[in-house]
């Protein structure tokens, strides 16, 4: 019986045996359920909360006493806060302080001048170095943009403090 089933449906003989057993184990649960477990106490249980609502009320109109009333009314400097914990001095800047403009000579100007210009670091500075050294004297500022390191936007920002002699 199980084979011309399983040749019906395209399932195994173990298949067709596991899904009988779930079926009938599903509806001899139903059927119990359904007649034999009969509730008389099916009645909705109505609970009574109006005493704990009105302690909660009350509660909520007392003012806290929990010792966190300050905590509204402070006004905190979180910054200033977090620094009090650091030993370290954040108030001063550390930046680099940038020459006046049109000090430093691009022909003549050695490795820590040209440092001293904004966005410009030490391996930008060498570059401009070996490229002064390989050419000769820069004839124009905007050869500077050959240099990898150096955009437009990088140009434009250190243009003011360069001349060439």
């Amino acid at each position: 019986m199980f084979k011309k089933l399983s040749i019906l449906i395209g399932l195994t003989e173990t298949e067709i045996k596991i899904l009988l057993f779930l079926i009938t184990t599903f509806l001899v649960g139903f059927c119990y359920k359904t007649f034999f477990l009969q509730d008389e106490n099916k009645s909705v249980k109505v609970f009574d909360y109006s005493k704990e609502d009105s302690l909660f009320f009350a509660v909520e109109d007392e003012p806290e006493k929990t010792g966190n009333e300050n905590q509204q009314d402070k006004a905190i400097d979180y910054k200033q806060e977090v620094l009090d914990f650091n030993p370290g001095n954040f108030s001063g800047s550390n930046s680099k302080i940038t020459p006046a403009e049109k000090s430093i000579n691009l022909n003549s100007a050695n490795l820590e001048e040209l440092i001293l210009l904004p966005g410009i670091g030490k391996k930008t500075a060498e570059r401009i170095i070996e490229l002064r050294d390989k050419r000769g004297k820069f004839k124009s500022l905007r050869e500077l943009l050959e240099i990898k390191g150096i955009g437009e936007s990088k140009f434009q920002n250190i243009i003011q403090y360069l001349y060439i002699k």
